[in-house]
């Protein structure tokens, strides 16, 4: 996503005042940045909403909204890296700034070198917290209200947790990450316990039976966790979804 020297990072210049910042855009895409500029606080709110830069530079005084307003309004849907460029420097600017949602708060008296250090170090940040998010997302599933995180290895149904013993998670992390696939009783042995089904073992049987009603799932006639006469089980994503 960002490089060491910025390339295709994205950054929205929120300032009414072109000639001040020209400097800075100029040696932001010298270093292989894509600079955006906006004059108007009211229309950077749209733009952050729809365009989602990589980076947000924000002056304080702005026409249409001011700076910590828009730095407010944009955190309910804009997650991304918010620094404040401006020439005020007194504390309780740079304070009402991070509590608006800001990373940082640079003063404009500063050379565009540094600006540059400090936007590349949030864009680094903001890369290596999106990739940790990515992969603690493979290892959470959610189906409506029931949700199963292997990392903690826990499981939630409307939001409480539910209690589970170690081989009912490890049986149903295996149904609902194949969700859709009809798994059979050969296959869930050998991918649990590495060995082949006898077909006498009716421990798996057992511990779905016990699943089904932690899960939310009718035991009678269940629609989550569905019994494929002859072949084994299925989870169903949908539970509105037919066999």
């Amino acid at each position: 996503m960002v490089s060491s020297l910025g390339q295709n990072s994205r950054i929205l210049l929120v300032d009414d005042n072109e000639s001040e910042t020209q400097a800075l855009v100029d040696h932001l895409e010298q270093h292989g940045f894509i600079v955006s500029r906006e004059t108007n606080g009211a229309t950077a709110l749209l733009r952050i909403r729809d365009e989602r830069p990589d980076l947000v530079l924000l002056e304080l005084d702005l026409p249409g909204e001011n700076g910590l307003t828009v730095c407010k309004l944009c955190r309910q849907h804009y997650a991304g890296p918010v620094v404040f460029l401006t020439h005020k420097a007194d504390e309780l600017d740079q304070v009402l700034g991070l509590d608006m949602g800001a990373d940082d708060y640079i003063c404009k008296s500063v050379g565009p070198r540094l600006v540059q250090a400090r936007v590349s170090a949030l864009l680094r940040r903001s890369a290596r917290l999106n990739r940790r998010q990515t992969e603690a997302d493979k290892l959470r599933l959610t189906f409506d209200d029931l949700t199963i995180d292997y990392g903690m290895r826990e499981v939630w149904l409307g939001g409480e947790n539910v209690d589970m013993t170690s081989a009912e998670f490890d049986l149903l992390w295996l149904l609902a990450s194949n969700a859709g696939t009809i798994l059979t009783r050969e296959e869930i042995f050998h991918k649990l316990r590495g060995i082949d089904y006898d077909g006498q073992d009716r421990s798996v049987d057992v511990r779905v039976s016990r699943i089904r009603p932690k899960v939310g799932d009718d035991p009678i006639h269940p629609r989550r966790i569905k019994t494929v006469r002859s072949r084994g089980y299925l989870f169903c994503a949908d539970i509105n979804q037919g066999v």
